[in-house]
């Protein structure tokens, strides 16, 4: 390894951070920067509670990464130059680098649904959730994860509120019986109302209209159905699947530019089962930390270690006073042991904290 060497970390959200606090304490002389369209971290598993008026601690990213001797750019990436090993800001600078980790995440995808993208607010980003739920109808479309824990939240807060879930499935399907029933339970409590077995096809400035005609009015309504990923690498050319998250070999190298990884939400990284790692905090944190280990390793010549990865749990919130936190098989398929109600929150809040901590803001 050479001090020549200049590693540059496109993202700072939990992947880039992860990736940007291993280099520095194992990447030697190499320079390290990392580039980022937000000035400040804002914890995005918590943007729910910010929503339903919750203040959330912001930390000053140059502050952060400066003081791990870490170089930051704010910026917002127009381009890379993936021949010319450089990406390109906005205002006309740009960035060399010799090897680049990609870890920009994800962002609202709105599905083509009409409507969606002009009418509907969003969670999904920190800039799309800085407006407060004041009271009206919500109208929340979506029951995965983030559905649940924005509806339960703002029922909670906003008790003049009226908060409709609208999903084709019950809210948390993919969990055991005993926490999908929990989850209803809760949130009939909290006087949300479900409806599991609709589908929205249209978002106007007064409401939704699902499949069949029937017109939902409502004075906010929030999409939460998906991600997508910025379009950054495809429009650098390199190999992306269908939904243009980078598509990488075992050690989350391109396939198609050997000098960049990827980690988080913007990659194909292979999990159990033969499917995809899932987005999700719990996915970006170690790829991440794994996509540095790996830089670091071949900058030294050697090979890197095997991805030693699994899905433990998973967790959703249900207010500030309930959670559901499902414990997992290995192909990450739900086990029997599901904990609920305060011991669940507590274990929730816990497990945010340490995703913070593993990034290196706490």
């Amino acid at each position: 390894m050479t001090g020549k060497q200049h590693i540059v970390v496109l993202g700072a959200g939990y992947a880039g951070l992860a990736a940007a606090r291993r280099l520095a304490g194992r990447a030697g002389t190499a320079r390290i920067t990392v580039v980022d369209a937000r000035a400040e971290f804002v914890e995005r598993v918590r943007l729910h509670q910010q929503v339903a008026g919750q203040r959330l601690r912001r930390w000053n990213l140059a502050e952060v990464l400066e003081r791990k001797g870490v170089r930051f750019v704010q910026a917002r990436v127009t381009r890379i130059d993936a021949a010319g090993k450089r990406i390109e800001l906005d205002g006309g600078d740009s960035v060399g680098y010799d090897v680049l980790i990609y870890a920009l995440g994800s962002l609202a995808d709105p599905g083509g649904v009409p409507g969606a993208a002009e009418f509907a607010r969003s969670v999904a980003t920190p800039e799309y959730s800085s407006w407060t739920a004041t009271g009206g109808t919500v109208a929340v479309v979506g029951a995965g994860a983030t559905g649940i824990e924005l509806a339960a939240e703002i029922a909670e807060a906003e008790q003049d509120s009226r908060v409709i879930l609208l999903s084709a499935d019950e809210p948390g399907a993919w969990l055991s019986a005993k926490a999908v029933a929990h989850i209803r339970a809760v949130l009939e409590k909290l006087g949300v109302e479900i409806r599991a077995d609709v589908k929205v096809v249209e978002v106007t400035a007064d409401g939704v209209r699902l499949a069949g005609g029937e017109f939902v009015a409502a004075e906010t309504t929030v999409w939460t159905t998906g991600f997508a990923v910025p379009d950054l690498a495809a429009r650098a050319g390199l190999a992306v699947d269908g939904a243009g998250r980078v598509l990488t070999d075992e050690s989350l190298r391109s396939i198609s530019h050997p000098e960049i990884y990827a980690a988080g939400d913007s990659a194909v990284v292979a999990g159990p089962g033969e499917r995809s790692l899932r987005m999700a905090c719990a996915t970006a944190l170690p790829t991440g930390k794994y996509a540095a280990d790996v830089v670091v390793a071949r900058l030294r010549g050697q090979e890197p270690r095997d991805l030693r990865f699994r899905y433990v749990l998973q967790c959703i919130s249900l207010g500030r006073r309930d959670a559901v936190v499902q414990l997992l098989h290995a192909d990450d398929t739900p086990a029997r042991t599901v904990l609920r109600g305060r011991l669940g929150a507590r274990v929730k809040e816990l497990i945010v904290r340490g995703a913070a901590a593993a990034a290196g803001l706490r």
